[in-house]
């Protein structure tokens, strides 16, 4: 893990952070999501889906930050595609 991984990890984070608190914002300024009202209509709808976006990028910036974006990635391959990728 380098110092510059790090930052860019925790702005990444930041992002997200400014995703999930002004989702009012950007449902003003870009609109509904078509397939957030059809699915996610009884809480939100587009609020919601902006609020997601917005947790999963904090989540992946953190993960980044952190260097486990590798793990989580082999993780993931060996569970779908049952292989033997080593994680550490």
């Amino acid at each position: 893990m380098t110092l510059g991984k790090f930052i860019l990890g925790i702005i990444i984070a930041a992002v997200g952070f400014l995703v999930t608190w002004k989702s009012e914002w950007l449902l003003n300024n870009f609109g509904r999501i078509s397939f957030a009202e059809k699915h996610l209509h009884g809480e939100g709808g587009s609020r919601l889906m902006y609020k997601l976006i917005g947790i999963l990028v904090i989540i992946i910036g953190l993960l980044y930050a952190t260097d486990l974006t590798d793990n989580l990635i082999a993780i993931v391959v060996n569970t779908v595609f049952n292989t033997q990728i080593k994680v550490e």
